[in-house]
C-alpha cells in the first residue's frame, strides 16, 4: 500500500463498504496503487462517515477529497443499511395484490422461517413458531380472483372488477406502493401484467404517483412465497435505500465527484444505484470481500480459498472452490425466504463489538448476537456502552494501542474495560480479569474455527487444500486463534486487511444478471430433434432476459456494443433436489449439437465440484433456469508486486515492544509498523504488526513472512 505523495498522482477508482461498525474507503489510481481510509460509521447519515473515510484514506497520499474526487471514473458502494432496514421492519408502508383465497400466505410465510435464525438446540426444543411481523399486514392485502396452473394454463380468467377494486382500496389506504405476485405468473405472465396495468390505470385516475411492482417483471422464478417475499422487499426496503444512495451521490458530487454511483449485488457484480432491481443489494458487505479474495486467486493463481471476515459485527465466512464462487438462488435473510442469487456466504454473530454476557443459571459465556457496532465498548468512554465486548478483552490483554485506534481518531481507556471486565465476568467466574478476557477470546477462537473446519468438511474437503484469506478490520488480530491446527496450506492476511471488502467493491464488474425459471426435461437418449425443441425454449428464455439487461444498461449510458453478453444455465440431474450454475459454452442454443454442448459443459462441472465417478447421466437432465449476465470492463486495482529484501524487518519499523496476555502469562511482544515493513521480512512471535486500520497479532509459536505482494504468510512453527 502506497503511502508516498506522488505529485502527478491520478485516482481512478473508489471503493466503500459501509460496515455496522467501520466504513471503509479504497482509492485506486491510474497506476494501480491504492490507499485505504477508514472512520466511524455514521448509520443516521451514512454520507458523514463517507466523507470522513475518505478524506483519512486520502491523506495517506497527500491529497484533499476536492483534489481526488474530479478524475475518478468509478465509486462502487456495499453496505448493511438495506438489510438492517429488513431486520428491524422499517420499511415503506406498501400493498399487496394476490390470488383470492392466498391473502394469508404472506403472513403465515414457508413453515422455515419460523424458526430461520435460531440456534441449533434452540431448533430442538422449539415447540411452538414464531411468526415475524409481515412486511405488508394482512389488512393491506388483496385478492383477485384468477388461476393459472403451474404449466401456465389459464384454469380461471381474471376477473378484472377484482382487480380495479383491490387498487382502489389501497391507493385510499395511501400506500407508498403496490406489489402484485400471482400463483405460477413466472409461467405465464399474462393475468399479472394485466392486473399491473389495471393497477396503474386507477392510480392515474386517482392522480396520485404510486410505484407498481409486478413480480414477473422483476423475478420471474418459482416459489411463489420467496417470490412474492423478493418483490415486496423492492418496494418496502429498496426504495428508502436509494434515497440514501442519492444523498451519498449527492455528497460526493457537492465535494466535486461527477461519477454515478455502482452498488455491489448479491450477485457479485455491481449494478447502478438506480437500478430497477435494487434489491438484490440487500445483503452487499460482505460480498465484497468474497470478491477481492476471488480476483487476488486469478491474479495469483490460487485456486480454493476459504474467506474469512471479521468486522465489528459478525465473523463471514465463504469457499471459492477450483476458482469457481457458489451461488444459492434461494437464500434466506432477515428471517425471510427469498429469491436472489447470492453468492453463498455463512454468518456467525460474533465479531470484536460483540457483546459478552453470562448465563445468569449456568454461568456460561455467550458472546453477541448483538453487538456494540461503532460504538466499539466500554473501552470507550464517550461510547455509552455499559456491557463489555471483545473489544474490551482486545484492549485488556494487549492486542490493541489504546492511543492509536483508527489512528489515534478515537481514544480507548483500558482502566475502564478492566473494571467493568471484573465486575461482569471475571468475579462471578472467580477469575483474575487477564484469565477472563483470553477464556472469551480463545471461545471466540474455536467457534469461529469449528465453523470454518465444518465448512470446509462439508464440501467433503479438508482445509489442508484451502488457502485462508484473514481480513476485515478484527480480522488479523484473531487469524492465528481461529486457524491454529487447522492445517491450512497457507493462511494470508492482505496489509490491506482492514479495507479488503472495499477492495472487492473496486474489483468487482459492473455486471447486470437476470434469472428465469424453466422446466425442461429430458432423457439422455432423447433424439436430435427433442434435443433441438429445448434448445429452443432455453434460447427463448435468453432473448427475454438479455433485452432486460441490455435495458439496464442503456439507462446507465451504455449502449449494446459495450456490453459482453454471457449466457449461463440451472441444470442438474432428473430426480436431483439440488442444480449446478454454468456459463454456457455457446453463445445460442438451436440445434441439438448446442444442447450437446451445454450438458457436456454441465457433466465437467459436477464432476470437478464433486466427483467424476458421481455424475448419474443415465438418469436424463433437467434446466431449472435460464441466466443472462451482461458486463462492460472497469479499470481494476493492481496487486502490488515487489522486489524481495533481507528477512531482518528496518530498524524504523520497530516501535519498543507491549504487555501481551496469552496462556497465562505476560510477554513482551515487538512491536512493528505495518507500512513501514519491506516485502521478504520475517516476523516470529511474540509480535504485534499495527496499522492505523487494523492489528496483525503474531502470538508465540507462530512466525510470518511478508511477499513481494504486500501479504502476509502466517505460519506455526
Amino acid at each position: 500500500m502506497a503511502l508516498d505523495h506522488k505529485s502527478n498522482r491520478t485516482v481512478q477508482v473508489l471503493g466503500i463498504d459501509a460496515g455496522g461498525t467501520m466504513t471503509d474507503t479504497f482509492f485506486v489510481d491510474s497506476d494501480g496503487d491504492f490507499v485505504v481510509g477508514k472512520a466511524q460509521s455514521t448509520p443516521e447519515n451514512e454520507a458523514l462517515g463517507l466523507i470522513e473515510s475518505s478524506r483519512e484514506g486520502l491523506e495517506h497520499w497527500g491529497l484533499s477529497l476536492e483534489d481526488a474526487l474530479g478524475s475518478i471514473q468509478t465509486g462502487v458502494y456495499s453496505g448493511t443499511a438495506m438489510l438492517n432496514r429488513v431486520v428491524q421492519r422499517k420499511g415503506l408502508k406498501c400493498g399487496l395484490i394476490v390470488n383470492a383465497g392466498m391473502e394469508d400466505f404472506h403472513r403465515m410465510g414457508r413453515a422455515i422461517q419460523a424458526y430461520l435464525g435460531f440456534a441449533y438446540e434452540d431448533r430442538i426444543h422449539l415447540n411452538t413458531h414464531y411468526y415475524d411481523e409481515p412486511l405488508v399486514p394482512r389488512d393491506r392485502t388483496r385478492g383477485v380472483m384468477e388461476r393459472i396452473d403451474m404449466f401456465g394454463t389459464v384454469v380461471i380468467p381474471l376477473r378484472e372488477e377484482d382487480a380495479r377494486r383491490a387498487a382502489r382500496d389501497l391507493i385510499a389506504q395511501d400506500v407508498d406502493g403496490i406489489v402484485i405476485s400471482l400463483l405460477h405468473s413466472y409461467k405465464n405472465p399474462a393475468h399479472e401484467r394485466r392486473v399491473r396495468d389495471i393497477v396503474m390505470e386507477e392510480i392515474e385516475a386517482a392522480g396520485k404517483t404510486i410505484p407498481v411492482f409486478a413480480s414477473t417483471d422483476y423475478y420471474p422464478v418459482r416459489k411463489e412465497t420467496h417470490r412474492t417475499n423478493t418483490t415486496i422487499l423492492e418496494a418496502y426496503a429498496a426504495e428508502p435505500s436509494r434515497q440514501t444512495l442519492n444523498k451519498i451521490s449527492t455528497a460526493f458530487k457537492e465535494n466535486g465527484s461527477k461519477f454515478d454511483f455502482r452498488v455491489m449485488a448479491t450477485h457479485g457484480g455491481t449494478i447502478s444505484w438506480k437500478a430497477k432491481e435494487l434489491a438484490r443489494t440487500i445483503s452487499s458487505g460482505p460480498i465484497g470481500g468474497v470478491i477481492g479474495a476471488k480476483y487476488l486467486g486469478e491474479v495469483l493463481g490460487y485456486k480454493n480459498i476459504a474467506c474469512s471476515d471479521i468486522g465489528g459485527t459478525s465473523f463471514d465466512v465463504a469457499l471459492i472452490t477450483q476458482g469457481e464462487l457458489t451461488i444459492r438462488n434461494d437464500p434466506d435473510m432477515a428471517r425471510l425466504v427469498l429469491s436472489l442469487p447470492l453468492v453463498a456466504m455463512d454468518s456467525v454473530g460474533a465479531g470484536a463489538g460483540s457483546f459478552i454476557r453470562l448465563d445468569p443459571y449456568t454461568k456460561a459465556i455467550k458472546l453477541g448476537p448483538d453487538s456494540a457496532g461503532y460504538r466499539v465498548g466500554v473501552c470507550w468512554a464517550d461510547s455509552g456502552i455499559e456491557t463489555v465486548t471483545i473489544s474490551d478483552c482486545h484492549v485488556i490483554l494487549g492486542y490493541l494501542n489504546p492511543d492509536n485506534f483508527l489512528g489515534g481518531q478515537i481514544k480507548l481507556d483500558r482502566d475502564r474495560a478492566v473494571k467493568a471486565m471484573k465486575e461482569q465476568i471475571a468475579d462471578p467466574l472467580g477469575l483474575s480479569v487477564e484469565d477472563a478476557a483470553a477464556g472469551v477470546i480463545e471461545l471466540l477462537d474455536s467457534e469461529l474455527r469449528d465453523y470454518l473446519r465444518s465448512m470446509i468438511s462439508g464440501k467433503g474437503s479438508t482445509p489442508g487444500n484451502f488457502v485462508c484469506f484473514s481480513y476485515g478490520g478484527a480480522g488479523p488480530v484473531h487469524t492465528y486463534g481461529y486457524t491454529e491446527g487447522l492445517g491450512f496450506e497457507d493462511v494470508i492476511v492482505p496489509a490491506w486487511a482492514a479495507g479488503f471488502s472495499a477492495f472487492g467493491c473496486a474489483a468487482a464488474d459492473f455486471e447486470y444478471r437476470y434469472d428465469k425459471s424453466l422446466d425442461i426435461n429430458i432423457a439422455v437418449d432423447a433424439e436430435a430433434g427433442q434435443k433441438a425443441e429445448q434448445a429452443k425454449v432455453l434460447q427463448g428464455a435468453w432473448e427475454e432476459l438479455k433485452e432486460r439487461v441490455l435495458e439496464e444498461f442503456q439507462i446507465n449510458g451504455y449502449s449494446a456494443d459495450k456490453v459482453t453478453l454471457q449466457p449461463g444455465f440451472r441444470m442438474q440431474y432428473r430426480g436431483q433436489l439440488n442444480d449446478l450454475e454454468i456459463d454456457s459454452p455457446v453463445q445460442a442454443a438451436h440445434t441439438a449439437e448446442d444442447w450437446d454442448q451445454l450438458v457436456d459443459a454441465f457433466n465437467e462441472t459436477y464432476g470437478r465440484v464433486y466427483a467424476a465417478s458421481a455424475r448419474s447421466p443415465e438418469l436424463g437432465y433437467s434446466v431449472t433456469g435460464a441466466i443472462m449476465r451482461g458486463t462492460v470492463p472497469i479499470p481494476k486495482p493492481k496487486i502490488p508486486k515487489e522486489e524481495l529484501g533481507p528477512e531482518t524487518p528496518p530498524e524504523e519499523a520497530r516501535l519498543g515492544t507491549r504487555k501481551f496476555y496469552r496462556h497465562k502469562k505476560w510477554v513482551d511482544a515487538t512491536l512493528y509498523q505495518m507500512e513501514t515493513l519491506q516485502p521478504g521480512n520475517r516476523i516470529t512471535g511474540p509480535a504485534i504488526i499495527e496499522s492505523d486500520a487494523t492489528t496483525f497479532v503474531v502470538p508465540g509459536g507462530f512466525e510470518t513472512f511478508l511477499d513481494g505482494h504486500r501479504l502476509f504468510h502466517l505460519k506455526e512453527v
